[in-house]
Parts: structure tokens; sequence; C-alpha cells
């Protein structure tokens, strides 16, 4: 009988320079039929990359960028032993799951992939905390001073969008909210320029992807 082919599988890459770990790792992916292993040579295809390091540093997310340059990059980082680059480097980087290799487990491992595919992602407490720190330490020390919030948009900005996706016209816009027609053309001129969206669908469909509205 032919083997099903599974819609929903997960293509993930792995680069772990030590070979009983690499192996250790395949085989969890080798028992999960929705999981697909993708070959070192065509890792920009993976749909989740699985880099495992001793140590995680500077040097860590250098390693990352020159293993996939892509935008859209997911990895899971598997530490030895200690953790000591900047989270939220690492996010932007594209490190979506922090696992710890002497709290290692099969059905952790497959739940992680999933949920990175999936778009979400899963980081241990101590490294969630740090990263609320620095979203914290941003916010006052460099959004707020400008008027702008962790997304990069302004109070009346979301405002004024949330308005767009409702089907409003300037004018009723500008009416509801009190301002004139040139304001807000000016506020949907600056966020569109900052944020390089084309047009206001653009950025309409950016704040509802970000959760803005």
């Amino acid at each position: 009988m032919p083997q099903q082919v599974l819609t929903d599988t997960v293509r993930v890459a792995i680069h772990a320079p030590d070979a009983i770990v690499r192996a250790g790792l395949l085989s969890y992916l080798h028992n999960d039929r929705r999981i697909r292993e993708v070959p070192p040579d065509r890792i920009r295809e993976a749909d989740v990359i699985v880099v495992t390091v001793d140590v995680a540093d500077t040097s860590t997310l250098d390693l990352l960028r020159g293993l996939c340059d892509r935008p859209d990059a997911r990895f899971a980082v598997v530490v030895g032993k200690e953790w000591h680059a900047d989270v939220s480097a690492a996010v932007d980087r594209g490190v979506r799951a922090v696992l710890w290799r002497d709290s290692f487990s099969q059905a952790a491992f497959i739940r992680t992939l999933h949920t990175i595919a999936d778009g979400g992602g899963s980081l241990p407490p101590t490294l969630q905390g740090t990263l609320m720190e620095q979203v914290r330490w941003a916010q006052r020390e460099l959004l707020a001073p400008r008027g702008l919030t962790a997304s990069g948009i302004s109070p009346r900005e979301v405002d004024v969008l949330r308005l767009v996706a409702e089907g409003k016209e300037l004018a009723e816009i500008a009416t509801k909210l009190s301002y004139s027609e040139r304001t807000v053309k000016y506020i949907l001129y600056g966020v569109m320029k900052r944020l390089q969206l084309r047009n206001r669908a653009h950025a309409v469909s950016y704040a509802i992807r970000s959760g803005i509205i």
C-alpha cells in the first residue's frame, strides 16, 4: 500500500557539529511521520532549522545568519551549557525556541518543531523574563519619548488604521477623531513611509498581521 502523504508536513533541517547529537535528533525526526528531514545543502527550504551549540553567544547569531539568511528563517537552538547571547537580537535573527540539552525529551522536541512551524515559539522562563525586560526598557527609553509603542506605531496611528480597516472614508475618520482630513492623510503617510508600506491596504494588512488592530 502506498504511504500516505501528509499535507501538513514540517520540513526540518539539522545543523549539529557533533555526529552523535545529530544522529539522535534525526532519530527523533524519523519517529514522526509529519516531519520530513531537509538535507544540509537544501537548508533554505526548511520550515524550521535546528542548531545545536554548547554555549550560545554572539558567534551563535553569526552562525545562524551564515546558515540561512532568509528574513523569515525560523530556528530552534539546542543549548548544551549556557546562554550568553542577546535575547532580543536572537529573536530578531529568527530564533523561535531554545531547548536545554540536559532537560531534553523527544516529545518536547517534536512539539516545539510543530509549534514553530505553526508560527509560535518557546523560550525557557529565564529567557522570557530577560526578553520582557529588554522590551520594557526599549519602550521606556526609546519608543515612549517618540510617542511610539513596541509595535512602532503610535496610538493615534492605531486609531486611524482601525477606522480605515472598518471601511471609513477620510472625512468620516477626521470627524470621528476630531482631526482635519489633512491630518489624517499626514498620519497615514507617516506610518506608511516609516514602515515602508505601499498603500493604505498594505498598512491595514500589516496592522492586522501584527495584532495591532
